[in-house]
C-alpha cells in the first residue's frame, strides 16, 4: 500500500507541485499550530469548543486550513490553550523554525 507521505515526497520533486505546494505553506502552517496547541493542552475538539464558547465545527474548520481566524479568535484560542499567541513577520527566503 502507498503512503500519502511517500508519495508528497516523490511529487515534491515535480517543480509545479512543489510550488504550489509552498503557496499553502501559511494556511497549513497555522492549522497545524492550531493543531499542536490542542493536542498539548489535552483537549478534543470538543473540549476545545467549549473552553471558546463556540462549536466544534469552528474549530474543524480551523483545524483544516480553510479559514483565517482573525487575531481575536487565535488569542481566545491561545487562552482557552494554556499558550500565548505569537505572530513573526520573517525576510522571504529564510528558513522558518
Amino acid at each position: 500500500m502507498t503512503k500519502v507521505r511517500d508519495l508528497h515526497k516523490k511529487w515534491m520533486k515535480d517543480p509545479g507541485y512543489r510550488a504550489e505546494y509552498e503557496k499553502l505553506g501559511p494556511e497549513y502552517g497555522l492549522a497545524r499550530a492550531i493543531i499542536e496547541a490542542r493536542i498539548k493542552a489535552g483537549l478534543t475538539q470538543n473540549q476545545l469548543a467549549r473552553k471558546m464558547k463556540t462549536t466544534q465545527s469552528v474549530i474543524a474548520r480551523l483545524e483544516g486550513g480553510d479559514v483565517n481566524p482573525s487575531t481575536r479568535t487565535l488569542e481566545r484560542l491561545a487562552k482557552a490553550t494554556g499558550t500565548r499567541l505569537k505572530i513573526d513577520f520573517v525576510p522571504v527566503g529564510e528558513a522558518r523554525v
